[in-house]
C-alpha cells in the first residue's frame, strides 16, 4: 500500500510539474530546446507559406525577434518548429501547449482574451469586402442575394452582419478552411464577395494570377488590433515579449518591417501589397497596448 501511495504521490508530482512548465514557456523551452510558432499559410503578409516548409512574413519576423530574446533568457539555442495553423484551430493550439506563440492574424478581443494573452497591438486593421472588378459590387447593399465567402473560425460575417448599414440585407455565406481557400472561393465565382481583414484581402489580391481582377470596396466593417498570441498566465513569457515588441516599436524597426511587408516586393513573386500603415496602427506604435476591440469600439 506504500509503494502504491508513494508511486500515486511521485505521479501526481510529475503532472503538477509538467503543468507548471506547460504555463511557464521560459521553462519549458529551456527543458526541450524548441520553441513552436504557429504559423497561417496564407495570412496575406503577416504571415504565410513558401512552400516546403518555409513559412515568412511581417509578424513571423516579429516572432523571430522574440524568440531571438527567448533564447537568451533561457540560456540555450533553439530550435525553431513552424506548426501551421487555422482560424479555427489556432486558440486550442496554443491553449494546449502545442503552439508557444501564434504569429498569424489574430483579433485580440475580450473572448478570446479569457482564454489567451496578447502581446501589444502591432497594427490595427479594417475589416473590408473584396469583390471582382467587374461585379459592380461597391457596397454593403449590394450583397443581398449574393454570396459572401469567409473563412471558418473568424468574425468577419458576424461583424458584417451586425453592421447598421447591413440591416435587410439577405447574403449567404459560403466558407473555406483558410483565407487562400476563401479567395479561391471568390477567385472561382463560387462566392461574389470575400469579407475580411484588408490586409489579408490585400495580400490575397497581390498573388492572385491577375490582381486587376479583384478590388476592395466598400465601408469600413469595423476596426481590429491585431496581435501576437500566447498562452494565457505566464508572465515572464508575456513580459519579455511585450518588452521586444516595445522596443522594436520605440527603436524605429517595427514601421521598418512594415515597409518591407507591405510597400516592397515581398517573396516569392516580388510583388507589392501596396498597403500603408494607418494613422490607427501608428498610434498604436507609438502608445503600445494589449487593449482589445471592444477598447477600439467605445471610440
Amino acid at each position: 500500500m506504500k509503494l502504491k501511495l508513494a508511486a500515486l504521490s511521485i505521479a501526481l508530482l510529475a503532472t503538477g510539474g509538467a503543468i507548471a512548465q506547460a504555463t511557464d514557456t521560459i521553462a519549458k523551452v529551456k527543458a526541450s530546446g524548441v520553441v513552436t510558432m504557429g504559423v497561417r499559410d496564407s495570412s496575406g503578409a503577416l504571415s504565410y507559406t513558401l512552400g516546403d516548409g518555409k513559412y515568412t512574413g511581417y509578424h513571423v519576423e516579429i516572432c523571430q525577434r522574440i524568440i531571438a530574446d527567448l533564447e537568451k533568457a533561457a540560456g540555450r539555442k533553439l530550435e525553431v518548429k513552424y506548426q501551421p495553423v487555422t482560424s479555427q484551430n489556432r486558440i486550442p493550439l496554443v491553449q494546449n501547449g502545442t503552439v508557444d506563440i501564434e504569429c498569424g492574424s489574430t483579433t485580440n478581443n475580450a473572448t478570446r482574451a479569457k482564454d489567451v494573452s496578447f502581446l501589444p497591438t502591432t497594427f490595427v486593421e479594417e475589416v473590408r469586402i473584396a469583390v471582382k472588378a467587374t461585379s459592380g459590387i461597391t457596397s454593403i447593399a449590394q450583397l443581398n442575394g449574393k454570396s459572401v465567402a469567409t473563412t471558418t473560425g473568424t468574425t468577419s460575417v458576424q461583424t458584417l452582419r451586425k453592421n447598421e448599414r447591413a440591416s435587410g440585407i439577405d447574403f449567404k455565406e459560403v466558407f473555406g478552411k483558410d483565407h487562400s481557400d476563401s479567395f479561391l472561393l471568390l477567385e472561382s465565382g463560387r462566392a461574389d464577395a470575400f469579407v475580411m481583414d484588408g490586409a489579408i484581402l490585400a495580400g490575397n489580391i497581390a498573388t492572385a494570377k491577375n490582381p486587376a481582377d479583384f478590388k476592395i470596396v466598400g465601408e469600413v466593417l469595423s476596426v481590429e488590433p491585431i496581435a501576437i498570441m500566447i498562452r494565457k498566465d505566464d508572465p515572464a513569457f508575456k513580459k519579455l515579449g511585450d518588452d521586444t515588441v516595445k522596443a522594436m516599436m520605440k527603436s524605429g524597426e517595427i514601421a521598418k518591417l512594415w515597409d518591407k511587408w507591405f510597400i516592397q516586393p515581398i517573396p516569392p513573386k516580388n510583388t507589392r501589397v501596396g498597403y500603408a500603415a494607418s494613422e490607427s496602427t501608428k498610434g498604436a506604435w507609438n502608445a503600445p497596448n494589449d487593449k482589445p476591440m471592444e477598447d477600439y469600439a467605445k471610440k
